[in-house]
């Protein structure tokens, strides 16, 4: 299988705030560089570089003022006198609270996450601008006919939505994947997400738009983040009703039911006329992972 690969995301490695104590994130260069020694250890595989991210791509599924923040956040903090390893947001703008775009990089911090389990450093532009491109890539590979390739993000995505980062995820690589391939001509395109945490970002792009499946398992939303999408209930809207499906599943789910439930899910993909599929593979479902 081709795999694509680069190793810009090592300039990323962020603070979290994880209970009372800021630490470095448990996301970190480590988890990409343990998949990709495994992966070349084995002879089998493919690498290969990714070309240049498409902005126009990203743009379909991401909001352009968004983007330019993402890609000018280091910078601004610093010009604004600030020091320390991470621009972390702090205030966000909850119930009853204007939903306007601050015009300061501090609100804005706040204005564009969801969580403070992520923060912007010096190489987080790089490292994501990367990740997404390995998603590109790896997209228009098999889009020009390769059965098959795997795009080795990080950051990774899926947490990523239209405006928002939060969960470790800035831009949304599967939904940028999904996205390279309908600006190929296919019709529809689906999206399993197997990450023991809802793909709430991934839902977000797509819930009212009618040429992108999401399908996902994950842990009951009522006990585990992101705690305020993923529920049974929400199948879309518009022209997207139907077109999202959530399984959410109790902690202490057995294998066989949770392969019931996939097995459900690629059913309805399959049966949703799907011409491609992008797959978030989280792997951190089994309670060892």
């Amino acid at each position: 299988m081709l795999i694509v690969a680069d190793d810009a995301h090592v300039s990323h490695h962020c603070l979290e705030l994880d209970g009372s104590e800021l630490v470095l994130s448990w996301e970190g260069p480590e988890r990409a560089r343990i998949v990709k020694d495994v992966l070349a250890a084995g002879g089998r595989h493919q690498f290969v570089a990714p070309d240049p991210l498409q902005r126009h791509v990203v743009e379909k599924v991401h909001d352009p003022a968004y983007i330019d923040f993402l890609e000018h956040a280091w910078a601004r903090w610093v010009a604004d006198g600030h020091d320390g390893e991470a621009a972390l947001p702090f205030c966000w703008p909850a119930r009853r609270l204007r939903g306007d775009v601050p015009t300061n990089v501090v609100g804005q911090l706040g204005y564009y996450s969801f969580a403070a389990d992520c923060s912007i450093m010096a190489g987080t532009w790089a490292a994501v601008a990367s990740s997404a491109a390995l998603a590109q890539t790896a997209a228009t590979l098999v889009a020009s006919g390769e059965r098959s390739a795997f795009a080795l993000c990080r950051p990774p995505g899926h947490h990523a939505s239209f405006d928002q980062f939060g969960g470790y995820c800035f831009l949304n690589n599967a939904a940028i994947a999904a996205q390279v391939f309908l600006d190929d001509g296919f019709d529809r395109v689906g999206v399993l997400d197997l990450d023991y945490h809802h793909g709430n970002g991934t839902q977000d792009i797509f819930y009212a738009r009618s040429d992108v499946l999401v399908a996902s398992l994950h842990a009951d939303p009522q006990h585990d983040f992101p705690f305020f999408l993923g529920h049974t209930s929400e199948q879309g809207d518009g022209a997207g009703q139907g077109c999202n499906r959530n399984a959410p599943l109790p902690r202490g789910t057995q294998f066989a039911e949770w392969l019931a439930e996939l097995e459900d899910a690629i059913d309805w993909l399959a049966g949703g006329g799907c011409e491609a599929l992008v797959i978030s593979l989280g792997v951190d479902t089994f309670v060892d992972d």
